[in-house]
């Protein structure tokens, strides 16, 4: 039986390509309008989702636009399930608009990588998503295990285009090889997707080039037996 894996990307974030994109994906992490994204933008996506059978996903994050959600914000936990909570909703009326459905949800930027360590945090994010929401989320976190613990749908993500240090925690952006270029991301996506690990790989919008990525690391895949398909 043939490998199957998701192909993700983070859309809505202010960067062009977007719909390029989602003839590539199986799964749309669409920002929720906290970080990113607004009314106009969610719309457009979901109602693109829909027609090429995309996977829509509410990429939620920090209310912080200034700092592209990407900035340690020492919010409490019942604010983090507060806002995880009203992003999920405001997604949800576009996708249902646009004849789709929320399958998934991803934390964005700083929220994932404190989900990850935070039970805390964590758990507050898995009490404002409702039943039937998958979850993506990194290899050995807080995050996965909380989702697995209490019973819900959690599937280990990996990046394509982002470096990893040798304890598999993301090499921090700035930092010489936090994003990789085309070749090695392909490279690495290969790996992830031997490895056996990983349900879904992401290539970040925002990344330089991230379309041309994207499909690369999809023809790869594909080449190697690989059946890219959503997992939501």
């Amino acid at each position: 039986m043939a490998r199957v894996l998701d192909l993700n990307a983070d859309v809505g974030e202010g960067v062009d390509g977007d719909r390029e994109l989602l003839e590539v994906i199986t799964s749309a992490s669409v920002a929720c309008g906290f970080h990113a994204g607004d009314d106009s933008t969610m719309h457009v996506l979901c109602t693109e989702a829909v027609e090429r059978q995309v996977a829509i996903g509410a990429h939620v994050g920090y209310r912080d636009r200034e700092g592209f959600g990407r900035r340690d914000l020492n919010i409490a936990p019942a604010t983090v399930e507060a806002e995880t909570a009203e992003q999920i909703s405001t997604l949800k009326s576009h996708a249902a608009e646009a004849g789709g459905r929320v399958a998934y949800v991803k934390p964005h930027g700083a929220l994932y990588h404190r989900a990850s360590v935070d039970g805390e945090c964590a758990a507050a994010i898995l009490s404002a998503m409702e039943a039937g929401l998958a979850l993506l989320a990194p290899p050995g976190s807080a995050l996965l295990g909380k989702a697995r613990e209490a019973g819900r749908v959690a599937v280990v993500e990996g990046f394509a285009d982002r470096g990893y240090a040798s304890d598999w925690s993301l090499v921090p952006r700035g930092s010489p090889g936090a994003v990789l270029e085309a070749e090695d991301a392909v490279w690495q996506a290969l790996s992830l997707a031997r490895g056996g690990v990983v349900g879904s790989l992401c290539v970040h919008g925002d990344t330089p080039g991230a379309l041309e990525l994207a499909r690369g690391v999809a023809a790869a895949l594909k080449a190697t037996g690989v059946e890219v398909r959503a997992f939501a």
